[in-house]
């Protein structure tokens, strides 16, 4: 508990801090989730450094030396001290902080801070001259989808975000800026405050990750700009044998080597659209990325809640028309009312003391207590605009809403101030929190996954995926917590699956049931458009339209781009030649039995993980 007490970084103490704003929710939310910590901090290593495949400990010590030559000793660390887990604002790039697996399975070799793409263009020539693996992160913060874990052991992880973390131009007229990938939501979002501009970000649910690297993942956040990658504008990406390349309207060069004044202007420019190629691939490493912002405006939030469960398609239903026609301002969340109990911070304990899923009945007489009543699905929403806007909208969604039996409404004003619709309000409008980690809290040592399937926005569908998921949680004991990120023809349906990270029994059922839930729901169509890196494999082959032409696509361009092999082999499914066929790819149940002690360390030739 010692640690816990230890104040978390700010912003002017570390690139991966918070504001001083948030001072006290950041140590207040630390201490939370200490004080349910029953597990070490750290446990002694079994092993000492993970050597990447096929290298030997003197060509691996070659290797690492003539990189620290290059960019700087202090530059380039070796992974051999005890790996700790942290939190939040003090989590590792040398693992996977919510480990599913051993601790020590998904684990970088050494981890290096290029300070320029310069230097990432130097990294990137040195991997292809020894040979070794590179895992390129931007801050590592994507928890749930394996964090800053390479998903080959021993690779060498570069850290782009503890050197590479400047805004390089903000344009007010424009309304974008260019970030490199160090630069969170929190940097961002303060450095906009302090020059007083009248621009907001989009942030997704907490604000410490990194803009650049959120928005290559396809994250979300919840404004009317709330698909990240759709408001990127530009790209300077370093390709896999460590030459430079500028996409869109960058590809020209400006006037006396400036930039090309459109380069934030215009996306696509001249010829095919490259860009959608480096989100979610590793065909290269971007160091720069344009964004769009928006223009500061009017904004009110609210929710909705809704009595019964079986209400769910009803509610979709009545969202899609609302949607479509663009009368929800923005990307608004329907949840399920076990969240409003997790997102108080209290743990499962607190609501109930017996050790399967807490029953429904259990969720509905809590429900009864809080300030929005006993009620089954909760829908947050924003309007933006004049009073007199919001104001007409707000009416035609409370019409086509209160058609549902027992729907009530309720606006900030009308809750406690610690009630999470003020939380919500503040991300709607631009500005980034932490208050989203207090689910985090539901279980000792709490770890999470996230199943990210999408589905139509109509009822028969959701309810399709919404039943597996209560199918499957109800067999493997696991508390059902569903997020739905809407749009008019979409939604992200994002199932939390949380587990006690200190439970080799928890994290083989947590696993186990996010494998039968990825194959259940491809089996009814449904695929997820983000996962945890242990199961990208497997959610990439339930891509298997024509013979799988998409995946050998994907592969094409991987060995015409990286044909050495040396740029995140394995990220989102795709594998280069040397590894293609040789075992690496997780398609069953070898996740689960990695757990307890196992290894996936790949023997010299690269037999299977």
């Amino acid at each position: 508990m010692s640690q816990a007490l230890n104040s978390p970084p700010t912003l002017s103490e570390q690139y991966r801090g918070y504001p001083e704003r948030l001072a006290s929710q950041a140590q207040e939310s630390k201490n939370r989730l200490y004080s349910n910590k029953t597990a070490p901090e750290s446990v002694p290593r079994k092993r000492g450094v993970r050597l990447p495949p096929d290298t030997t400990q003197d060509g691996f010590d070659r290797a690492i030396s003539a990189l620290q030559q290059q960019i700087g000793q202090q530059n380039v660390v070796l992974n051999d001290k005890p790996l700790i887990d942290g939190w939040y604002l003090d989590h590792p790039n040398t693992h996977d902080a919510f480990h599913v697996v051993d601790q020590e399975d998904l684990v970088s070799s050494a981890v290096a801070y290029p300070e320029s793409t310069t230097e990432v263009q130097t990294i990137v020539k040195w991997a292809n001259k020894y040979s070794i693996p590179l895992w390129p992160i931007s801050m590592g913060r994507n928890l749930g989808y394996g964090g800053g874990a390479p998903r080959v052991p021993g690779s060498v992880v570069v850290d782009l975000g503890k050197r590479m973390n400047k805004i390089l131009n903000i344009d007010p007229d424009n309304a974008s800026c260019v970030v490199e990938p160090g630069v969170s939501y929190f940097e961002l979002y303060e450095e906009i405050q302090r020059r007083k501009l009248p621009l907001w970000i989009d942030c997704p649910d907490l604000g410490g990750g990194s803009v650049l690297g959120n928005a290559i993942d396809r994250g979300v956040g919840y404004t009317p700009m709330g698909d990240h990658f759709a408001n990127h504008c530009g790209m300077e990406i370093v390709l896999p044998n460590g030459e430079l390349l500028r996409t869109g309207m960058g590809a020209m060069p400006g006037k006396y080597g400036a930039d090309n004044p459109t380069w934030q202007s215009f996306q696509p420019a001249y010829g095919p659209y490259s860009d959608g190629m480096f989100s979610q691939s590793n065909f290269g490493i971007v160091c720069q990325m344009g964004v769009w912002l928006m223009r500061e405006t009017g904004h009110q939030s609210y929710l909705f809640t809704f009595p019964r469960d079986e209400d769910f398609p009803e509610i979709v239903e009545a969202i899609r028309p609302l949607a479509q026609n663009r009368i929800l301002g923005n990307i608004p969340q329907l949840r399920h009312v076990v969240q409003e109990l997790n997102v108080t911070g209290l743990p499962k304990s607190h609501w109930y003391s017996g050790t399967g899923p807490i029953p429904r009945d259990v969720v509905r007489k809590h429900a009864r207590n809080l300030p929005t009543g006993e009620c089954s699905w909760v829908f947050y929403g924003t309007q933006y605009g004049d009073l007199a806007g919001i104001e007409s909208q707000l009416e035609i969604i409370k019409t086509a809403f209160f058609k549902i039996k027992g729907t009530k409404f309720f606006l900030p004003s009308d809750l406690p101030p610690d009630h999470y619709l003020h939380s919500r309000a503040k991300v709607c409008a631009g500005i980034p929190v932490l208050r989203e980690l207090d689910w985090l809290n539901w279980k000792p040592n709490a770890a999470h996954l996230f199943f990210s399937p999408i589905t139509p926005t109509k009822g028969a569908d959701a309810k399709v995926v919404h039943d597996i998921n209560i199918r499957l949680h109800e067999k493997y004991g696991i508390d059902l917590f569903p997020t739905l990120c809407v749009a008019g023809r979409e939604m992200h349906y994002i199932t939390n699956i949380v587990y006690d990270r200190s439970s080799d029994d928890e994290k083989r059922r947590s696993a186990a049931l996010m494998r039968e839930l990825i194959a259940a729901a491809a089996n009814e169509g449904y695929g997820e458009y983000r996962t945890h890196i242990l199961f990208a494999d497997q959610v990439a082959r339930t891509y298997s339209w024509g013979d799988n032409a998409l995946m050998r696509f994907n592969e094409t361009i991987k060995d015409a781009l990286d044909p050495n092999g040396i740029l995140a082999p394995g990220r989102n499914g795709i594998w280069p030649k040397k590894y293609r066929g040789k075992g690496w790819e997780l398609l069953g149940d070898e996740t689960e039995r990695a757990i307890g002690g196992g290894t996936i360390e790949p023997k010299k030739t690269m037999s299977r993980l």
